[in-house]
């Protein structure tokens, strides 16, 4: 029996406020634990939460950008659930009426582009962390300085139909999010991290299977994998007549494989209800309208821009855009003076190639926009070739010289002198008259004898197009 999946995600981000959602407790990571925490974000009795007014904007903004209804009349709701990590034994979210409503995004998958639709993107607050390492192995430890960091989960329709799709999906509200500045999306310290449900059916049915959620993934790759693994152990299953059972699990990254956490609640057995402290979240259209006017250009806009006016291709544009630091460092090397194709070239290269072995970014780079567009300028001009350009990049990433001076010290400035080289052409051909009758002759793999006596006779320093062009002059 041949079965599809149906996958949606529900993608959790931390947006990149100062404070936390309902009080003034800094949101910075990696202090000691419990250093973050106050009355509110502790639970304790008889305070009241205040909500975030820059949260608020940061959550509007991005459903702005996923095409969302805004909801001028939103309201927060407690959802009760006991675990250590929540000291007031509920979490301030949203339920019936969130925030943003019926939105999309695109992505583009194998088949071409596809349209995934946003359930909602509600706001909420995060809970606090479970440390088991410490003097007592059989201790669990309490840090609550995550408890109260301001969220939006965004929930998608089940409208992902492959492993490879969910991934596209995450990858591109990673890049969403980070563009509009709303969250830095680093997925290491958890700020982005995804829920993903997952269900079989038989190819061809309407109706859903049962689902699995598979909780708290934080990374692209995991989330391909993690849905690779649950797809197969359900089909599974299925095959074996075994139902199968609605629960929450969770993916071992060393294992690549999802085991059972616990039953899956379903929102009654949360028992949401209206939050008692917060009023209604009314908010005005005009101050919707304001926030609209200073969304910065996404990235579909900004590829379709590089296509229609650099004349990248499709894909380039796309991996250009993935990243807002790239695309921007990119543009300032086309604003220098830089072919837009030879600099994307560049750029997801030799540039990237560096970044994923370095583990570094664009705020790392020890040169300008400048300096590599001047380097693109020196081989779109014939002074260096494109073989000696890779030494000067290498050494202009480990040291930040200019190309110039790199190509002074070393003495590699390409010989491009059409009077200088037809000498040494000449010499060459006189000297080597057998070759030449076997050029002449018809055996024309020689000419790579000429080219190869040329370049060793300038050091390798002789522009290889203008030599080809004097050679072929000169051998008839």
């Amino acid at each position: 029996m041949e079965f599809e999946p149906v996958i949606g995600l529900e993608i959790h981000a931390q947006l990149a406020t100062e404070s936390k959602l309902f009080c003034r407790c800094a949101t910075a990571f990696g202090g000691p634990p419990n250093g973050n925490t106050c009355p509110v974000c502790m639970g304790l009795p008889g305070v009241l939460p205040v909500l975030n007014r820059k949260a608020v904007e940061f959550a509007v903004r991005l459903g702005l950008a996923t095409h969302c209804t805004i909801r001028l009349d939103s309201q927060f709701a407690r959802k009760n659930y006991f675990y250590p990590d929540l000291p007031k034994a509920y979490q301030i979210s949203q339920y019936d009426r969130p925030l943003c409503e019926h939105g999309w995004l695109d992505i583009q998958t194998e088949h071409g582009p596809k349209r995934i639709g946003i359930t909602r993107i509600h706001m909420e607050e995060d809970a606090g962390k479970l440390v088991h390492e410490g003097r007592d192995a059989n201790a669990s430890y309490v840090d609550l300085n995550r408890a109260g960091m301001p969220l939006v989960e965004i929930v998608s329709e089940p409208d992902l139909s492959s492993p490879a799709e969910a991934r596209a999906y995450m990858e591109k509200m990673h890049s969403l999010v980070t563009y509009l500045g709303v969250s830095n999306g680093d997925m290491e310290k958890g700020n982005l991290r995804a829920d993903a449900n997952i269900s079989l059916r038989p190819r061809g049915q309407t109706k859903l299977g049962t689902r699995a959620e598979i909780k708290n993934i934080n990374s692209f790759r995991f989330v391909q994998q993690a849905i690779e693994y649950e797809m197969e152990r359900q089909r599974e299953e299925l095959l074996d007549g075994k139902p199968i059972v609605q629960e929450t699990r969770l993916f071992d990254s060393i294992s690549k494989t999802t085991y059972s956490m616990r039953s899956k609640e379903e929102a009654h057995d949360y028992r949401y209800f209206p939050e008692p402290d917060l009023p209604v979240l009314a908010l005005e259209q005009a101050w919707v309208d304001e926030i609209a006017a200073t969304m910065p250009e996404l990235p579909d806009a900004k590829a379709a821009r590089y296509v229609a006016d650099l004349g990248l291709s499709a894909y380039d544009a796309d991996v250009l855009v993935a990243d807002r630091a790239i695309a921007e460092f990119f543009e300032a090397v086309v604003d220098a003076g830089a072919p837009p194709k030879a600099a994307a070239n560049w750029i997801m290269g030799d540039l990237s190639a560096r970044f994923n072995d370095d583990k570094t970014t664009v705020g790392d780079l020890r040169f300008g926009p400048a300096e590599l567009a001047a380097m693109l300028g020196m081989i779109e001009g014939g002074e260096i070739s494109g073989k000696i350009a890779k030494d000067v990049f290498a050494i202009m990433y480990e040291s930040g010289q200019a190309p110039a001076v790199i190509v002074e010290e070393h003495g590699w400035r390409q010989l491009s002198d059409t009077g200088e080289l037809e000498g040494i052409i000449a010499g060459i051909v006189a000297g080597n008259p057998e070759q030449v009758e076997q050029y002449r002759g018809g055996k024309t793999k020689v000419f790579g004898f000429f080219v190869g006596q040329v370049m060793k006779a300038t050091k390798g320093q002789a522009n290889p197009g203008l030599v080809n062009e004097l050679l072929k002059a000169k051998l008839g």
